[in-house]
């Protein structure tokens, strides 16, 4: 029996359940910006780091929201998602009123101009990536919950919140697994 009904595809959320122990992805909610023959690209979405944007890249001191690690393959890129579409050249959709990526120089131009806020924009550290079928293996035994993505659980959420919010939304047993101690045998 699957875990979801849901494909995997560009705009779709994966979801470790808490069974997972890797602890890469162990409790981690990936946004999946790109998803085809060639592979998967995603990023998480609620582990947030120690650092602030402006500790990354020079003069960007006006955006305070969360960086996050977006995962653990190459942790030293920048990655960004935001709702600025048109605004911003070179940009990939995700899905409606989601954009990944784009032209960095006008994306920084916008933050330094205050003229954005984090319910916008989010920057991450690093990214998740799957090699060709290695995803599709990985949902077939199980390994991933998928759920379409909501803008609000990407802007709205607080990071630290998110899996529970969205297993809890999702109702039935998966919002029994947002329960699911952390170590079972301390139960």
């Amino acid at each position: 029996m699957a875990l979801s009904d849901i494909p995997p595809a560009t705009g779709v959320l994966l979801i470790a359940p808490p069974m997972m122990q890797d602890p890469n992805f162990r409790r981690t909610v990936i946004l999946l910006c790109e998803h085809g023959v060639d592979g998967s690209f995603g990023l998480i979405l609620n582990r947030s780091v120690s650092v602030q944007l402006a500790d990354v890249v020079e003069d960007m001191d006006h955006y305070t929201g969360p960086l996050c690690a977006g995962g653990p393959v190459q942790p030293e890129t920048l990655h960004v998602l935001h709702r600025f579409g048109g605004r911003v050249g070179e940009t990939v959709e995700v899905k409606e009123d989601l954009f990944w990526g784009g032209d960095f120089d006008e994306i920084q131009k916008l933050v330094r101009s205050e003229q954005t806020t984090f319910q916008e924009i989010r920057f991450f550290l690093g990214y998740a990536g799957w090699s060709p079928g290695q995803l599709d293996a990985e949902i077939e035994q199980d390994g991933w919950i998928l759920t379409p993505a909501q803008n609000d659980y990407i802007f709205d959420v607080e990071p630290e919140v998110l899996w529970k919010r969205i297993l809890r939304t999702m109702g039935g047993e998966y919002a029994l697994l947002s329960n699911f101690p952390d170590d079972p045998r301390m139960n």
